[in-house]
């Protein structure tokens, strides 16, 4: 079986767990002090508190959005929906001028970059409290405004896109994984 600790060169493993789970696919947003858009494709987002309603993003101290974020004290979750692939490749690269490439608009509630087209749900954060993780930093948020439209969302896991099978469309049978699948199972009695 393959393991991973703490300082461990090697995290195969532990990249290969992590990818197994599927999540759904955000992109980060802010301004920075001179007004220009940063934006990230996050997929590590999760609810912490209903009142006040809080949630957390982890995002690599190294990000330019991450300055922004600091430094404008707020922050904005676009959830992208099953067709907002395209903008969750576009902010996962270090591409230049990564908003001259999408349609965007100003958040309403605290004026932050808003994926509109590429999103079905916006939540609008105030900075709350960070913790610095080795090379990432959680970032707590206090939700101030949500904007939401009932659509499919994009998901990302196994190392690949898809999207939420709709009611037309079957689901796969629920009586257990298949262990060939299973990177992490391989060579395991």
């Amino acid at each position: 079986m393959n393991s991973v600790g703490s300082g461990d060169a090697d995290s195969a493993p532990y990249r290969a767990f992590m990818g197994a789970f599927p999540t759904g696919v955000t992109v980060i947003t802010s301004l920075d002090q001179r007004g220009d858009p940063h934006g990230i494709t996050c997929t590590s987002l999760c609810s912490v508190t209903l009142n006040p309603p809080t949630l957390l993003v982890s995002i690599r101290k190294t990000s330019p959005t991450l300055a922004a974020v600091r430094g404008r004290g707020s922050f904005a979750v676009n959830l992208l929906h099953a067709h907002g692939r395209a903008a969750a490749e576009l902010f996962s690269t270090a591409v230049p001028n990564r908003f001259s490439h999408l349609p965007w608009r100003f958040s309403p509630a605290l004026g932050l970059p808003w994926l509109w087209r590429d999103s079905f749900a916006l939540a609008e954060c105030v900075l709350g409290d960070s913790v610095l993780s080795s090379d990432h930093e959680v970032v707590l948020g206090e939700v101030v405004s949500v904007e939401f439209s009932p659509e499919i969302p994009l998901l990302y896991g196994m190392r690949q896109f898809c999207s939420w099978p709709t009611k037309d469309q079957p689901v796969n049978s629920t009586d257990g994984p298949d262990p060939d699948r299973l990177p992490l199972r391989k060579g395991v009695p």
